[in-house]
C-alpha cells in the first residue's frame, strides 16, 4: 500500500544525491534507509557494515547469485 508522506527538503536534497550514487530512485534509496534504520534499531550491537552485507547477501539469494557450497575433502 503506497502512502504519501511529507518529508524536508534536505532530506529530499540529500536522498537524491545517494540515490544517484547507488543507481536508486529517491523512493527506494528512502526505503533503503528505513530498512537499515529499522534492523539497526532491532539489533543494536550489530555495526552497519554487518547489516549491510546481510542485506546484499539476502539480495544475492533472492537473484540466484548462489552456489551451493561443496567441501573439497572431509576433514578427520
Amino acid at each position: 500500500m503506497a502512502t504519501s508522506i511529507r518529508l524536508s527538503d534536505d532530506l529530499m536534497a540529500d536522498a537524491e544525491v545517494y540515490a544517484s550514487a547507488s543507481n536508486r530512485t529517491i523512493p527506494k534509496q528512502i526505503e533503503h534507509w528505513a530498512k537499515i534504520g529499522r534492523v539497526m534499531e532491532e539489533n543494536p550491537d550489530l555495526s552497519y557494515e554487518f547489516v549491510s552485507d546481510v542485506l546484499v547477501a539476502e539480495a544475492e539469494i533472492k537473484a540466484g547469485r548462489v552456489k551451493k557450497y561443496v567441501r573439497r575433502k572431509d576433514r578427520n
